[in-house]
């Protein structure tokens, strides 16, 4: 069989850039749609007569539920069919003209509706991302190649900074920049599909890969396997593996606190120290650039120094997490208290706010690319943007409620009061750190459980009754949770 990685290695590599490149730029909008309304909060309030409770719901569990929830049947059929390319770039191509809707629209109900389409369009982008990048470079890159993947995190918050800016100064409105980039994001679409290939399913690094191969096709054809079966028994090996993998468990419910305070830091810290520093010239401009190239910076960072101790370490991933979220927590703080440090000295507040934003991005970010990459390398590879998705829609419904909380905090204020800035700062102040150190905790209980899963061969041996019963409680917890506080935000929002 003709295989272009060895007759033509140049040209693979090439293609492999390229294809990193445009799922960069794909997962770039993904982000950028997200954070937008983030940076035209003020306008977004005013021209659409939003209340503070009905745009958290907005940025919670509206697009949370529906991005949670359909990210796993989309991965689980991208996997099944081996379609992986085809599905993100037909969701690519929903997203972006869900964008445009939110550009058109007129009230509360229009951009609800956009919003709610744009997160079925995002579902399973992330999921699709990770995996794709994974099988596409070999497996000492993929720490690399998955942090490059989430610059477009901080390249998206970034944009969105200096365009909120820029509009601002010329009077453009919010809505121009959603329906450019809903342009933008279908042309991505379609060179997604012109570009990209199917690439061969990666081997995973665990040591026992054999164990794990076995343990895959004990479960697929057992004596009472059937064709008409198929689908239900793919979905029962993965279910089944995820359960017996030890680690994915902690680990997520920490990335899900840890993305919860990098949540309400998205969607809240613009608007905040806007109201706070209202006075100063180009405010979130300057915010958007520490962004942009701080978090990027940080963020491959991350990657390098996972692929060059990984032979020494396999948890450079979680001390990366661990440290950085303590250390961030401090200079989180600071930036919130900035003015109050400088005694109400603007000049000198803002001046210790850029400072200790740097210094917040530099610590925290590290470990986004490293930590998926890790991951996707414990995953059955035949399903791992299935495993991908189920990992990110536990965090979805964890770290969306704490734009919920923070609506139920602020209705019936006046979204320019000093009531509701004070709020936010409290807010900000409490949950931003208890998520920081929460995740951190949660990371080092869990590296035992990482050691057993990389070189233990008990993966074989099914799970015990109380595991079982121990993963059942908790999602049942966090789906009555979910389910309680998207009802509060309904009722409070109309």
């Amino acid at each position: 069989m003709f295989n272009i990685a060895d007759s033509h290695p140049l040209l693979h590599m090439v293609h492999v850039y390229m294809s990193i490149a445009i799922l960069f730029t794909n997962y770039f909008l993904a982000q950028y749609d997200k954070f937008i309304l983030s940076y035209f909060q003020a306008s977004v309030l005013k021209s659409l007569s939003l209340t503070g409770t009905q745009y958290a719901l907005l940025s919670g569990y509206s697009t949370g539920i529906v991005y949670a929830l359909l990210a796993l049947p989309v991965a689980f059929v991208a996997d099944f069919t081996s379609a992986r390319v085809w599905t993100l770039s037909i969701a690519s191509l929903w997203w972006s003209l869900c964008v445009i809707f939110q550009g058109l629209a007129k009230d509360f109900a229009d951009i609800y509706c956009a919003r709610l389409g744009m997160g079925i369009g995002q579902a399973a982008v992330e999921a699709l991302s990770v995996s794709l990048i994974s099988d596409l470079v070999g497996w000492r890159n993929v720490f690399i190649g998955e942090s490059v993947l989430y610059v477009g995190v901080y390249v998206g918050e970034a944009i969105s900074g200096q365009i909120a800016t820029s509009f601002s100064k010329t009077g453009t409105s919010w809505q121009v920049a959603m329906r450019a980039i809903g342009i933008t994001g279908i042309v991505v679409s379609v060179l997604l599909r012109l570009v990209l290939r199917e690439p061969t399913r990666a081997s995973p690094i665990r040591e026992q890969e054999h164990e794990e191969r076995e343990f895959a096709e004990s479960v697929e054809n057992g004596p009472d396997r059937k064709e008409s079966s198929l689908v239900l028994s793919s979905l029962t090996t993965t279910l089944s593996f995820l359960i017996r993998l030890r680690s994915f468990w902690p680990l997520v419910l920490s990335a899900g606190l840890r993305q919860l305070a990098g949540n309400v830091f998205g969607y809240y810290m613009p608007g905040y120290l806007s109201s706070v520093y209202d006075t100063v010239p180009d405010l979130l401009s300057r915010y958007g650039i520490i962004v942009g190239t701080v978090g990027s910076a940080s963020v491959i960072a991350g990657g390098l120094l996972t692929s060059l101790l990984w032979h020494r370490t396999k948890l450079t991933p979680i001390y990366l997490t661990t440290i950085g979220g303590f250390l961030s927590s401090i200079f989180v703080l600071l930036m919130i208290f900035s003015k109050d440090v400088a005694a109400g000295d603007e000049q000198v507040g803002v001046k210790i706010l850029y400072a200790t934003m740097s210094a917040a991005y530099l610590t925290a970010e590290t470990w986004l690319g490293c930590m998926s990459a890790m991951i996707a390398l414990l995953l059955l590879p035949e399903y791992k943007t299935f495993g991908l998705a189920i990992w990110s829609s536990i965090q979805v419904l964890i770290y969306s409620s704490g734009p919920e909380i923070i609506g139920l905090a602020v209705r019936n204020l006046d979204p320019g009061s000093a009531e509701y800035t004070k709020i936010i700062k409290i807010c900000l102040a409490v949950i931003i750190p208890v998520g920081y150190w929460g995740c951190g905790l949660g990371m080092l209980l869990s590296i035992p459980l990482v050691r057993k899963d990389l070189k233990d061969q008990t993966l074989l041996v099914p799970a015990s009754p109380s595991r079982k019963i121990a993963i059942g409680a908790l999602v049942s917890v966090l789906v009555v949770l979910v389910i309680i506080l998207f009802v509060l935000s309904l009722v409070y929002s109309v």
